[in-house]
């Protein structure tokens, strides 16, 4: 039976970039339990480490001086700040942009090596502003200050255009603006009345076009073309699932990623005619991400997990569309004493169809469950190695990990379902769960556990203080106990654009307080475990003290765990093997003491 330690110590590596020569990829890992970066070269088996961090960084090449340039932040607080290090084993770090207490996001190079751009709130503070820098003199501008949140999405081909993606006011909404990065003068280049979602540019080489993902006129994400002189676009690639697209700089391969129900499907295209050359052969089912394809387009890396493979780097000759396995990070456990979920779909109280992962452990059972319940609410669960999940389940615990309304990957429309004054809607899609695990073969639902990180975790308190009677107990990680103190207090940068989906304080504040678990605290009477990072710019540590403190007064049992060196979440290996065998046997001792799993 595998143990906490064999499973969250299965180590993964993602790509980062190629070399330009392509005799070598860049690579994070954890095999030090932070990611870090490593070195792989061509005919030769094991990584090169090249940083030893105290946090985890992540980095790119930069073209031309062949340096990389290093991100990292302090205390898991989200502060990136950027540095240039040679790629040698225990090469020092030099500042390149270092501000502590700005964020320096989303950095992105131009092809010649010349010009940096990245994302900052030095500003003021809240906005993110564009500021572009060239590396050989040091000498940088603001490019482009519209307020707001904006994201750096790449140069064009000769460094004159900077694709910039700027957040709107409206709930998963954003544009594309096109920046010439000589004299700031910027357009919106999709404008559109719909909330929509667009991609960041996938350009031609002769930069007189780019491809780009987009929900604009539609309900899901397709691929479509923009023609620059013309300032038009038009869809080149729908599908019923949500598409996605890179290319490689000398346009040889259109890569389209296909999210089909949470699994991913590679497609190799031509870039002009759009015909289908040939499918990627991926190692199994599973998810792909991370792609970095060479500079001429030969091969493509990606990182690929799936229920039982925590996840390495693969390559694939994009000829043949074949994929070889780059890495091999180490495994205490085998692919056959893990469990793969099946999909199901449920009705909901009004007959929405939501999707789930369901695992069961092997047995008669009936097993007690833990619902998982993803953050976000932006996002989706897709079908990745979870550590934690495979945890319970060798503990004798069922999981049920469901993409509730408001989730991703299935259309706007039900992204929207919970925007504001929907905000419950997607609480009682707990409650339907429940009803559907009461008909599932092994499965006990009268013993049903809610887990949730970040607004999981607030799913958690919300599921217990507004149907108390359906669950056993809560594990809450990193949660929001009332959405006005986390608006209040979240950092200023966020609470705007988090104001999108919930709801404003000054428009919505009474209705804000009636959704938030804290105000309904007296009607949580089951026991609830609760995980937090002292340093968290998202969701702030006052949101656990509260509900732990209001429910330690009730006399309800609740526990809570504080890490001062972690942020939005556990990142550190040794927090890990902490907080989650503390978790399960809280649970066993308040819910159900001598049933013969205590990890």
């Amino acid at each position: 039976m595998a143990t906490l330690r064999e499973l969250v110590e299965m180590r993964t590596a993602v790509p980062a970039d190629l070399a330009p020569d392509g005799s070598s990829a860049l690579v994070t890992s954890d095999l030090g339990g932070t990611m870090q970066l490593y070195l792989h070269e061509d005919g030769v088996r094991d990584l090169v480490q090249l940083t030893d961090m105290p946090e985890p960084v992540g980095g790119f090449f930069l073209p031309a001086s062949g340096r990389i340039l290093l991100q990292m932040d302090e205390g898991g607080n989200e502060l990136e700040q950027l540095y240039v290090v040679d790629p040698e084993p225990g090469a020092a770090p030099q500042p390149l942009v270092v501000e502590p207490g700005y964020f320096h996001r989303t950095p992105s190079a131009s092809r010649d090596g010349r010009l940096l751009a990245y994302a900052s709130n030095r500003r003021n503070g809240v906005d993110f502003d564009i500021y572009v820098r060239e590396l050989d003199s040091g000498q940088e501008r603001l490019v482009f200050a519209p307020g707001g949140w904006c994201d750096v999405a790449g140069f064009s081909p000769d460094g004159s255009l900077l694709a910039v993606l700027v957040a709107t006011e409206r709930s998963g909404d954003n544009d594309l603006h096109l920046v010439d990065v000589e004299s700031g003068e910027s357009f919106s280049a999709v404008p559109h009345d719909d909330d929509s979602e667009i991609g960041p540019p996938a350009w031609l080489p002769e930069g007189d076009a780019f491809l780009f993902a987009t929900s604009v006129g539609r309900d899901t994400i397709a691929i479509a073309r923009y023609d620059l002189s013309e300032r038009s676009w038009r869809y080149v690639i729908e599908a019923e699932w949500d598409l996605r697209c890179a290319i490689d700089e000398a346009g040889r391969t259109l890569l389209v990623d296909r999210n089909a129900d949470g699994y991913s499907r590679l497609e190799l295209r031509d870039p002009r005619s759009f015909e289908l050359r040939r499918e990627v052969e991926l190692p199994g089912r599973g998810v792909a991400a991370a792609f970095v394809f060479s500079r001429d387009g030969r091969r493509l890396a990606y990182h690929f997990t799936s229920p039982l493979v925590a996840g390495d780097v693969w390559i694939c000759d994009t000829g043949t569309g074949a994929s070889e396995r780059l890495t091999e990070s180490p495994s205490g456990v085998s692919a056959g004493e893990l469990v793969e979920p099946e999909l199901h779909r449920f009705a909901s109280f009004d007959g929405e169809s939501v999707p789930v992962f369901l695992y069961r452990p092997p047995g008669e059972g009936p097993f007690p469950v833990v619902i998982m319940i993803h953050g976000g609410p932006e996002a989706q669960l897709r079908p990745i190695f979870n550590p934690l999940a495979q945890y319970f389940v060798t503990n004798g615990y069922a999981v049920a990990a469901p993409n509730v309304r408001g989730s991703t990957g299935y259309g706007k429309r039900y992204e929207h379902l919970d925007d504001v004054r929907k905000r419950l809607d997607s609480v009682r899609d707990l409650v339907a769960l429940h009803d559907w695990l009461g008909t599932v073969d092994r499965v006990d639902a009268g013993r049903a556990i809610l887990y949730g990180g970040s607004y999981g975790g607030y799913m958690v308190l919300a599921g217990l203080a507004f149907h108390p009677e359906r669950w056993a107990a809560g594990i809450d990680i990193v949660g929001v106990s009332s959405l006005v103190t986390f608006l209040e207090h979240t950092a200023p940068w966020r609470r705007a654009f988090r104001e999108r989906e919930y709801g404003s304080l000054e428009r919505d504040r009474e209705f804000l307080l009636d959704v938030s678990p804290l105000t309904h605290v007296d009607r949580i009477r089951v026991p609830l475990f609760i995980i937090h990072g002292a340093n968290d710019p998202r969701v702030p540590v006052g949101e656990a003290r509260q509900i732990h403190s209001s429910l330690a007064e009730r006399g309800i049992p609740c526990e809570l765990l504080v890490y001062d060196d972690e942020g939005h979440g556990l990142k550190r290996l040794p927090n890990r093997l902490d907080a989650y065998p503390r978790a399960i046997a809280f649970l066993e001792r308040a819910c159900w003491p001598g049933r013969g799993n205590v990890p």
